[in-house]
């Protein structure tokens, strides 16, 4: 199966869950203390042992790099959270011509191709290599740092991701989603149970939110 894995927050605890989206159907959804690798490799220890194999992993990024994590299994980087991670470093509106141009082209993804993308990108990196190494030194400690930080964690995390973002172009046959949109629509309707009924004890909230992820 093609498997869409993600983790949600309940209170203070955290439901990892596994879907098949062409089934439509969540395999599995489990309490844990923190999204973690181990909570990932417990998952899929758990299916490889109920029977399950995989032919495709979509991910929101966390661990997609991690190729030790799924030996041999194409990995899917969720194109709705690689956007969401560069917003997080550059905001809806950058300041910074180059930031401006980076988020313009990361909301691309879902409209454009591997090649496309990948050179857009590398005249992006080529465009600001200098600007992005700059420095800033502190009056007071003498110590340097860079100065466009921001810019640069959202260029490593493109960087990063690259080789996971159009895994879904190279193995058609597999109909693998670029997003991981069919596990977030459960997440969301989970939220939306727990908020309505409000003054649940976490046990409670946590046995309610597995009911829904598994029925």
């Amino acid at each position: 199966m093609v498997a869409v894995m993600d983790a949600t927050k309940v209170g203070h605890l955290w439901i990892l869950a596994v879907r098949d989206p062409l089934r439509g159907e969540t395999v599995y959804a489990h309490e844990t203390s923190h999204e973690s690798t181990s909570s990932y490799q417990v998952a899929y220890a758990h299916l490889c042992n109920l029977g399950f194999t995989f032919s495709a992993i979509v991910s929101d990024g966390r661990f997609v790099a991690c190729d030790w994590l799924f030996p041999g299994i194409p990995v899917q980087m969720c194109h709705f959270h690689q956007i969401q991670i560069i917003i997080r470093y550059l905001t809806l509106n950058p300041k910074l011509t180059a930031g401006v141009e980076l988020l313009d082209l990361v909301r691309t993804l879902p409209k454009t191709d591997e090649a496309s993308f990948t050179d857009a990108f590398r005249l992006w990196e080529r465009t600001w290599h200098d600007f992005l190494q700059e420095k800033t030194v502190d009056p007071e400690t003498g110590r340097q740092s860079w100065t466009h930080r921001r810019v640069r964690q959202a260029r490593d995390s493109i960087s990063t991701h690259l080789p996971y973002l159009f895994t879904y172009e190279k193995y058609p046959d597999l109909n693998i989603p670029n997003t991981t949109n069919s596990l977030d629509g459960s997440f969301k309707k989970v939220k939306t149970a727990i908020a309505v009924h409000s003054g649940l004890t976490l046990a409670h909230e946590m046995k309610l939110a597995l009911s829904l992820m598994l029925e």
